[in-house]
């Protein structure tokens, strides 16, 4: 999420709080502080915010703990959780990658409602068991109420929400197929945003309130998140079986390290007047490193003629090659995570194989959502 604030790590995990939860914040404490102010008019006007802010600061930690719900869930399959963000809606656990199996799935997602209804028994327990009265029984009933919504709001049936998460692993059980369920789980998810935007509109069109305006904010969120799932799930599904070796780009820049940077130049450099960089192979086609253009000038143009390619080459990182075999999907992660634009393709005894460009993969994907629309 973009613009977002770090803050620190949670148990190892990097905590980003989104500029629009600073709002949020705000108006939680004034709301409740208000309401407590109103039902204890004891309470003078300092102590009531100083309680409306902790109460609001129960709830985000509350929001906290359901992210963490899920998080640990993932670590737990050996998924590495990249961070935990507070925004405007809530919290956002941003996740490596999917779970392998459906069961895992739906783990990682129910986590975070159960960690909420945890803590909803908690709150109440403490707030009916202890005695306690007056304001601090108020914000305790306030948070266990709180943790119950989140955890039944969380678990209707549609992304991005967790129970959009759930239907995915179940669909997933059932067709095989994990990205039908995120397609299915999508749409569902659609149909709960414009419920919610029908809801938030009414009111607004017939009688001029906003009350519901809430809900008119949750509908766009929805979707939007669900149709880009939906749409990511299709990309992903057109990828399914291709390797890093289908997207090799045909007549790859190679060049023999015995060449003289003569016979390079007339050869080989105006043959591929487009690249700056060429792999480097010996005479059994195993990569032995790069040479890029701007290597020429370390050597005199006269000495051209005995100076050969191996000479001037540089080696190359293990990070900028992958093997043929590896699957594309994470050939593209690869690419995103490490921000490249190109991969070396060897097999696995060394031998080269050619150059991997993303902007081959993105006709490759264009090509084949043509021929196969949703």
């Amino acid at each position: 999420m973009n613009n977002t604030i770090r803050v620190g790590n949670l148990f190892g995990i990097p905590f980003y709080i989104h500029p629009s939860w600073f709002l949020v914040l705000g108006l939680v404490t004034w709301s409740y502080s208000g309401g407590l102010a109103a039902q204890f008019p004891q309470l003078g006007g300092g102590l009531a915010l100083l309680l409306g802010l902790m109460t609001a600061l129960l709830l985000f930690g509350s929001v906290v703990a359901h992210e963490l719900g899920h998080s640990f869930v993932a670590i737990r399959q050996g998924i590495d959780v990249k961070s935990i963000t507070l925004f405007i809606f809530g919290g956002l656990a941003s996740l490596e990658k999917e779970s392998k199996t459906p069961a895992e799935a739906f783990w990682v997602a129910i986590a975070g409602p159960l960690v909420s209804l945890v803590l909803f028994g908690i709150f109440t327990v403490i707030g009916f068991g202890t005695g306690v009265s007056g304001p601090l029984a108020a914000i305790l009933a306030v948070v266990a109420t709180v943790n119950l919504a989140l955890a039944l709001f969380n678990l209707i049936p549609g992304l991005p929400l967790d129970g959009g998460n759930i239907l995915k692993a179940i669909v997933w059980k059932i067709t095989g197929n994990p990205y039908k369920g995120i397609v299915f789980a999508s749409r569902v998810g659609q149909i709960f945003g414009w419920i919610a935007i029908a809801s938030g509109l009414l009111p607004l069109i017939l009688f001029g309130s906003f009350a519901n305006f809430w809900n008119l904010l949750i509908g766009f969120f929805l979707l939007q998140n669900a149709g880009n799932a939906a749409q990511f799930a299709r990309v992903q599904e057109q990828l399914i079986g291709l390797t890093a070796a289908d997207v090799v780009t045909f007549d790859s820049p190679i060049v023999s390290a015995h060449l003289t940077l003569r016979e390079f130049v007339d050869e080989r450099f105006f043959k591929w007047q487009n690249w700056r960089r060429f792999l480097v192979t010996d005479d059994n086609g195993q990569l032995l490193g790069t040479i890029n253009v701007d290597n020429l000038r370390s050597v005199p143009t006269g000495l051209w003629s005995v100076t050969q390619v191996r000479d001037i080459m540089q080696p190359i990182e293990a990070s900028s090659t992958v093997q043929s075999d590896q699957p594309l999907l994470e050939v593209i992660q690869r690419l995103e995570q490490q921000r490249l634009s190109t991969l070396a393709v060897i097999r696995e005894n060394g031998v080269l194989v050619g150059i991997l460009e993303k902007a081959a993969i993105i006709n490759l994907l264009q090509n084949r959502m043509q021929a196969n629309p949703a």
